[in-house]
């Protein structure tokens, strides 16, 4: 079994690269995310940081519990959307260890 403490690191370079992702393709092409984007990745990183599950966390899609408001999970899903694709192109290592854990 994994190490919680990396596995948090792990999701968090995965959801930041998938932000970073959906960003640049949508809103600033280049340098860093926009306000939105930014206050995204803040509010992931917050309930991350925050899960009750950490020592055997499931995947989000697979949990019992929503950390996430609506307004948030809505947008966090477009950004996945979108981002899921183009992972296996930007970051392969981190979109196979998340598509792994997903199943």
């Amino acid at each position: 079994m994994i190490d919680p403490v990396l596995r948090a690191r792990r999701e968090r370079r995965t959801v930041s690269a998938m932000i970073e992702t959906y960003c640049r393709g949508n809103h600033a092409p280049a340098g860093a995310p926009c306000c939105d984007c930014l206050e995204l990745l803040e509010y992931a990183h917050r309930r991350l940081d925050a899960c009750p599950f950490a020592r055997e966390k499931p995947s989000c899609a697979r949990c019992t519990v929503h950390c996430y408001d609506r307004a948030h999970r809505e947008r966090i899903r477009a950004v996945m959307r979108y981002s899921g694709p183009r992972m296996l192109i930007r970051h392969p290592l981190l979109a196979l260890l998340h598509a792994f854990r997903r199943s």
